[in-house]
């Protein structure tokens, strides 16, 4: 069973174990790996925006990892992000159709690298359609990826 509930601090040092995994981090071309200061100052700057919103993923009892929205240039932007333990389950898709029920806010977008097409199903699976290809930096390297869009 997948549930949502609110993300607290005692939640910080798994998402940020969650995000130094290099091969994590490399299949959503997201940012640098941050250390647990870094990663702590990063989360509690982005929290005091008030469109930030963001869940815990529980399966089973346990913290599965975050599912969220943030606003990015006046952009409504999806993120999500699942310990490697819990890959492949259909956990993702199905939290990011629990939290969609909870956040009624669209248009929103999500940013996908084209070499995670498991990350790609799960948009699509969510109503998400491509909407144009794009590129971002992942530290020396520019990645190819999508922009998806939920009306």
């Amino acid at each position: 069973m997948i549930t949502l509930r609110e993300a607290d601090n005692a939640d910080l040092d798994l998402f940020q174990a969650h995000q130094a995994d290099l091969e994590a981090a490399r299949m959503v071309a997201g940012p640098p790996m941050r250390d647990r200061d870094g990663f702590r100052e990063h989360w509690t700057r982005t929290a005091k925006n008030p469109g930030t919103v963001r869940r815990v993923i529980v399966f089973e009892g346990a913290a599965a990892g975050y599912v969220g929205c943030f606003t990015n240039d006046g952009v409504r932007e999806v993120c999500y992000w699942l310990g490697r333990e819990f890959w492949g389950k259909g956990i993702a898709s199905e939290a990011l159709r629990l939290f969609l029920l909870e956040e009624p806010r669209r248009p929103l977008i999500g940013r996908v690298a084209k070499r995670n097409p498991a990350s790609i199903r799960v948009l699509e699976k969510c109503g998400f359609k491509v909407v144009r290809e794009d590129t971002s930096p992942y530290g020396e390297e520019q990645v190819s990826g999508f922009v998806l869009r939920l009306d």
